[in-house]
């Protein structure tokens, strides 16, 4: 394969794959994200086995599970084929200069050379040459590795493990590009951003999360990705409707329904979702179940990357997670409690948050059931077993609602563990 080291990544993956039984590159996919838990597909596989990207660190025990190796070979290749990728941009680059200078020496007698037409060239001819392909390549494997989701880890431990792919980002940003790869790394900064912005709306920093979306949404439109734009704007939406304010929620989520258009997307339905839920809690409940049919009309429809369990993917957990608030909102708590029950049994154990939002949404049923005590119970209990690095930002929202609604000894109980 042009371009692919002898002894590296690449074409270890590929013979191993193509051994006896042949398998294709879907099939290894499912392997890969069976042994890892992280999301893998066929053109994953493909990136690998071209070293169009070599895979990084956090990848290696997945595939060495996967391709029965050890982690020390899988690291053992992915360095040689970055000693390759290296090796051969320095050579050409070499060899550019070379030809350079044995042309001026040639022509030397017969010509004056001007310094400032040189510098000039020499300038554009740096902005020409490949700048940072390894730190391109390692960005969209970080794009991929974050939005994974918390998968048991805090709020605060996701961003303390963001920040050094950040500052990369905004030094590659500034860096010259051809237009191509501008756009697919205006794709990865809006995904990047916007993930930040989903952390700080959960963690509470509402004016934060608003202006990583904003930034997000600018590089979204930078690379031209549709679907990247309808994701940006369906989770932007939900940082108006989880913290009190569901009619710009409603108007955000219907931009977002816009860009995704008719076919099923996880953005599509994902916006689908967060505009039932703002209807409801805005009063309009014909328009919340008319969006919940679109909501579950595209979440049926949905396979693949799409139907992901991830921050970009919209799997059937997540959309119960979503017909629990917007039943609870409309009163329909038999509904809600069912989808609370689908949701829990499609969510794995470290889901902290998940587990906690579900549980305030009973809390909110039993409420509108007629059981205001159970309701203030039951919710004081979530509060008091959750660790402290969770008693902010979005749970909090969610438990302070409904704290609002309830009065006498349940207010009182509710209010005295938020307290704590």
């Amino acid at each position: 394969m042009s371009g692919v080291s002898p002894d590296g990544i690449g074409r270890l993956l590929r013979e191993i794959r193509e051994a006896h039984p042949k398998k294709t590159r879907a099939e290894q996919a499912e392997l890969v994200a069976a042994a890892s838990g992280e999301w893998c597909d066929w053109e994953t596989i493909k990136r690998w086995e071209t070293e169009k990207r070599i895979p990084q660190k956090p990848s290696y025990q997945g595939i060495a599970d996967a391709y029965g190796l050890t982690v020390d070979q899988v690291a053992e290749a992915a360095a040689a084929s970055r000693r390759y990728r290296s090796e051969r941009s320095t050579k050409g680059y070499s060899v550019d200069r070379r030809k350079f200078i044995g042309a001026g020496i040639g022509a030397a007698a017969g010509i004056v050379v001007l310094p400032d037409i040189a510098q000039a060239r020499e300038g554009i001819a740096a902005a020409l040459r490949p700048s940072g392909e390894g730190d391109l390549a390692y960005l969209e494997s970080a794009f991929e590795r974050h939005r994974g989701g918390y998968r048991g880890r805090a709020p605060e431990a996701v961003l303390a493990e963001m920040m050094g792919d950040l500052d990369l980002l905004g030094e590659v940003l500034n860096r010259p590009h051809p237009a191509r790869t501008r756009a697919d790394l205006a794709r990865t900064a809006a995904g990047i951003a916007g993930l930040v912005a989903i952390v700080q709306h959960d963690r509470g920093d509402q004016r934060d999360a608003y202006r990583w979306f904003a930034t997000a949404e600018q590089a979204a439109r930078e690379s031209g990705d549709q679907r990247m734009i309808a994701w940006v704007l369906a989770r932007h939406a939900m940082v108006p409707l989880n913290y009190g304010a569901p009619g710009a929620a409603a108007r955000i989520a219907e931009r977002a329904r816009r860009e995704a258009g008719s076919s099923p997307t996880a953005a599509g339905a994902l916006a689908a979702a967060v505009t039932a839920r703002a209807q409801a809690a805005s009063g309009d409940l014909d328009g919340a179940r008319r969006a919940l049919d679109d909501a579950r009309n595209l979440a049926e429809r949905l396979d693949g990357a799409e139907a992901a369990d991830t921050w970009f993917g919209y799997p059937e957990q997540k959309h119960h997670v979503h017909l629990s608030q917007a039943y609870t909102l409309l009163g329909d708590t038999g509904s809600a409690y069912q989808a609370q029950e689908d949701a829990l049994a499609l969510t794995d154990s470290p889901s902290v948050m998940v587990r906690a939002l579900l549980a305030v949404d009973t809390a909110a049923c039993l409420h509108v059931d007629g059981d205001p005590t159970g309701a203030a119970e039951m919710a004081s209990g979530v509060w008091e077993r959750l660790p402290a690095t969770y008693r902010e930002g979005l749970i909090r929202s969610r438990t302070e609602t409904l704290h609002r609604q309830l009065t006498g000894r349940p207010y009182v109980l509710l209010g005295e563990a938020l307290a704590s």
